[in-house]
């Protein structure tokens, strides 16, 4: 059960299978649907969009060297990916991974299961939708797009989920459905509101009370649990999604309201 025991071969891929790469020393993954023929689509920010505001994660990525398969001057000779695309594409397998291992995203998996997951961005506690339904999102969504790439608000992550479940974010004061953002923001959460803990308790105490902090936000912030999510149509998607300005806002404010409140939860065990 740990974070890389979904690891499956080539071979037992299926069409409609939500897949994804572990890159930069496991630090984030690029998540996509499986198509069959050996192609995947999958939703990435691209190179192309260098000029534009970029996270540290942003810049990490881009100043490593380009994949043997594809650069931003040559196109893949299978699938003729460029890595300077952006937006909603089909490559191969191979420009997919990047060079890193194949892993298969789970649903439907049971909440036990989920908290022990305890690497954000592996399962969910949803069900996924037929085949058929999941291969139309996608198909779809390659030739409309899915709006503005956004690391916290529309990722590849929310892309390969949303293709699987038909299930959207509706307000405005959280993160997508990403499993590895709510992590991400979890974390930082715990880590922030640590200090008040250390005043009056151990360090296994300190421990304890920052483990449950974070599995207690994972769990609530998942699109299985989490009551501000509902299907929206894929012709409908476009009407629900928000301009880029308005996202950078958005995502910087659920960031202060997800700190906030860990620090509000940290408090009030502290208090009894």
């Amino acid at each position: 059960m740990g974070v890389f025991s979904n690891k499956i071969d080539r071979e037992h891929l299926k069409p409609g299978d939500h897949i994804y790469s572990w890159r930069q020393a496991y630090i984030i993954a690029h998540h996509g649907i499986y198509v069959g023929m050996g192609m995947v689509i999958h939703f990435t920010r691209g190179a192309a969009q260098e000029t534009g505001a970029r996270t540290v994660l942003d810049r990490f990525r881009q100043s490593l060297p380009p994949h043997r398969h594809a650069t931003r001057d040559t196109p893949c000779p299978r699938c003729g990916y460029q890595t300077k695309s952006e937006g909603v594409t089909r490559t191969c397998l191979d420009c997919f991974l990047y060079g890193g291992y194949l892993y298969l995203f789970e649903y439907g998996v049971s909440s036990a299961f989920f908290v022990a997951k305890a690497r954000g961005g592996t399962c969910t506690i949803a069900s996924s939708d037929p085949t058929e339904a999941v291969l139309r999102r996608a198909f779809f969504l390659l030739k409309s797009g899915f709006g503005g790439y956004h690391l916290f608000k529309n990722n590849c992550e929310d892309f390969a989920m949303y293709c699987k479940t038909g299930l959207v974010a509706v307000t405005n004061m959280s993160v997508g459905q990403s499993g590895q953002a709510t992590s991400l923001l979890a974390a930082a959460g715990a880590i922030v509101s640590s200090p008040f803990v250390l005043m009056s308790t151990s360090l296994c105490g300190l421990a304890l009370v920052g483990c449950g902090m974070y599995c207690v936000s994972r769990y609530v912030s998942d699109i299985g649990v989490r009551c501000d999510v509902t299907k929206v149509s894929v012709e409908r998607i476009h009407e629900v999604a928000k301009e880029d300005w308005i996202q950078e806002f958005v995502a910087w404010f659920g960031e202060i309201i997800t700190c906030s409140r860990l620090c509000s939860i940290n408090q009030y065990l502290h208090d009894i």
